[in-house]
């Protein structure tokens, strides 16, 4: 399993934050190589929101260099966060992903970003996930 963690400060308010992220992710989107379509629109907050994404990977993965998954939201709490998981393939993959907005204050946002990343396919985990 691999872990990722990301931690910044933004110069916006959780509001503004928020309102940046949800514009985005209510919306189909098809830019620069990635391709998000929604399925399933959610509650009024975006909870149980479903899509399917296309984008690209190594061509070593023999996917012809795409790659696909599908993410469903949860436990959104407006201006403070929400939870994703997914299941991709080529990989044969789950995730689970977590965004948390914190009020630092004087309008700034500090962004916490956790995703912890599992590949189903041995082979591919032994190659991949020892990295």
């Amino acid at each position: 399993m691999q872990e990722h963690h990301l931690t910044f400060e933004v110069d916006a308010t959780q509001k503004e934050l928020w309102e940046l992220f949800w514009a985005s992710q209510r919306t189909d989107l098809d830019y620069e190589g990635v391709k998000i379509q929604i399925l399933h629109p959610g509650d009024e907050i975006g909870n149980g929101l479903v899509r399917t994404a296309w984008f690209r990977v190594p061509k070593y993965l023999l996917s012809g260099g795409k790659a696909q998954s599908w993410e469903w939201i949860t436990n959104v709490k407006p201006y403070e966060s929400w939870q994703y998981d997914a299941v991709g393939k080529p990989l044969w993959s789950r995730a689970r992903g977590v965004t948390r907005l914190e009020d630092i204050g004087s309008g700034r946002t500090r962004l916490h970003f956790e995703e912890s990343y599992h590949v189903f396919n041995p082979v591919m985990r032994f190659l991949l996930e020892r990295r």
